[in-house]
């Protein structure tokens, strides 16, 4: 069995002394896999994402990820910052001082591969919702990213355009090898994953088959 793309062991993390906010955290995603992570607010779902991101520190634990990493925010306003589609997805390439050749055949790849490609030099603020979290994944595309993590990309979303992008990443996953772990609390989209991850109070307290975990949830809660 292959080591997993996301390893996460006896992670804990606290704002302040005393209030834990993740708790002996312990979670594995197989490589190649897409995987949800649910809980109600608070149960530290995007606490945790942010920490595997590498945008918070914990106080205690490991973490191990395939390199590199895309982040993927709720708002996508929080994340786009060039003008345009093609140079936002481009933007990221700018550290790997590549050729302006490849820089452009990246971004054209990325775009085609979350259905943007004819929309290259649209204005960002032109964009809907959607459209604008698939120019977010097309950024991590264009990196070569391994693993992609998304906070609750839906939330912001319509009901059709929620199933779409869901269904965007599961098809992303399984065409190009990557790993993904989407933060959600809308048990329908466990219908497109592989395994899901149950979060309370900073740990993780069930896992595995969703449609297994989708079912004790609504029992739980009719």
């Amino acid at each position: 069995m292959s080591s997993p793309a996301i390893a996460v062991e006896n992670l804990n993390f606290s704002w302040q002394p005393d209030k834990k906010i993740l708790s002996h955290c312990n979670l594995a995603v197989p490589q190649g896999e897409f995987w949800m992570l649910l809980g109600t607010n608070g149960s530290g779902k995007s606490t945790l994402l942010r920490i595997l991101a590498g945008l918070l520190t914990a106080d205690s634990g490991t973490v191990e990820l395939i390199q590199p990493v895309g982040f993927v925010f709720q708002n996508p306003d929080h994340q786009l910052v060039m003008p345009t589609v093609g140079a936002d997805v481009a933007f990221g390439l700018v550290s790997e001082r590549l050729p302006t050749p490849i820089i452009q055949q990246r971004v054209a790849e990325a775009l085609g591969a979350v259905g943007l490609s004819n929309l290259a030099r649209r204005p960002i603020y032109a964009l809907s919702g959607g459209q604008k979290q698939r120019v977010a994944i097309a950024g991590a595309i264009a990196r070569h990213c391994e693993v992609l993590l998304l906070d609750e990309p839906t939330a912001l979303l319509d009901g059709d355009t929620q199933l779409d992008l869901v269904k965007q990443v599961q098809h992303l996953v399984k065409s190009r090898g990557m790993t993904a772990l989407w933060v959600t609390h809308r048990l329908d989209e466990l219908d497109f994953c592989d395994g899901a991850f149950l979060l309370e109070n900073g740990r993780v307290v069930d896992q595995g088959d969703p449609q297994i975990l989708k079912h004790r949830l609504q029992t739980t809660t009719v």
